[in-house]
Parts: C-alpha cells; sequence; structure tokens
C-alpha cells in the first residue's frame, strides 16, 4: 500500500487561503498577526468612514473584525466552517485612529460544531468588546 502524499495546508496557509479571497476583510485593513490551530489573533486600524451619527465606530466594524477572526480560527484546522450563530456585547466606546485587536480563541470543538470566543481589545488593552461564535464543519476541506 502506498502512503498518501497530500499535504495538508497549515493553520496559517489556509488563512492566508481565505484573506487572499475576502475582499471585505481586505476593505476593512484587516492584517493578520498570529495564526494557531483554533486560534487567530487580528487587526485594523478604525478610518473615518467607518463612524456611525454620534461620531463614534459603527457596532458593526467591532462585529465585522470579531466575525473574520471567527472565521480564520474555525477554518484553519482543515476542515470549512460557517458559523450558525453569533453574538456580540459593546464594552467601550471606538473612536477614529483606534488600533482594533482581536483575539480568537477556540473554546470546544467536535466534528460538528465549534465554539469559540473573541475579545477585541484597543491600543490601551482595553476590552472594547466580547463575541461568542459557534460554527458547523463541513466535509469539506480547504
Amino acid at each position: 500500500m502506498v502512503a498518501s502524499s497530500i499535504k495538508m495546508p497549515s493553520p496559517k496557509e489556509i488563512v492566508n487561503t481565505m484573506m487572499a479571497a475576502d475582499l471585505y476583510s481586505q476593505w476593512l485593513g484587516i492584517s493578520v498577526l498570529e495564526v494557531g490551530e483554533g486560534s487567530c489573533k487580528i487587526q485594523l486600524t478604525v478610518r473615518k468612514e467607518m463612524v456611525n451619527g454620534f461620531g463614534i465606530t459603527h457596532g458593526g466594524i467591532t462585529y465585522c473584525l470579531s466575525d473574520s477572526a471567527l472565521a480564520f480560527a474555525s477554518n484553519n484546522h482543515g476542515p470549512q466552517a460557517v458559523s450558525i450563530e453569533t453574538s456580540i456585547s459593546h464594552t467601550a466606546k471606538v473612536l477614529v485612529g483606534d488600533i482594533l485587536t482581536a483575539d480568537a480563541r477556540e473554546l470546544s470543538r467536535s466534528k460538528k460544531i465549534g465554539f469559540y470566543e473573541v475579545t477585541v481589545k484597543n491600543q490601551e488593552n482595553k476590552i472594547v468588546s466580547l463575541f461568542k461564535g459557534t460554527v458547523y464543519i463541513t466535509k469539506k476541506n480547504w
């Protein structure tokens, strides 16, 4: 019997592949800082077009940053995963120029479901949002 010579992509290779096709994350200006199996740390700088009518950053920005971190962390095992439920709590205001870092961590993972948390902090290491996400793990591999 011949051993399989198919090389599975590394977590970082999977995230790089995802990021190359993720035009929204690119538009947000997301940079990938760290990738580990089931984890990912990403960052963006808040721009003026990201604020709402109150002059503070729209909650959708921290949500989207968290959602991207969830996607990268939950997919980098190899099987493709899609979110099925997410929630976010905004704990502090975010302003133009703030540098936001999202740190996604896997809490639990089975063959079909994964649970993740994402903490978003600003440049002063202050938590600005807390995000939880559940993903469905498909049978399709990267």
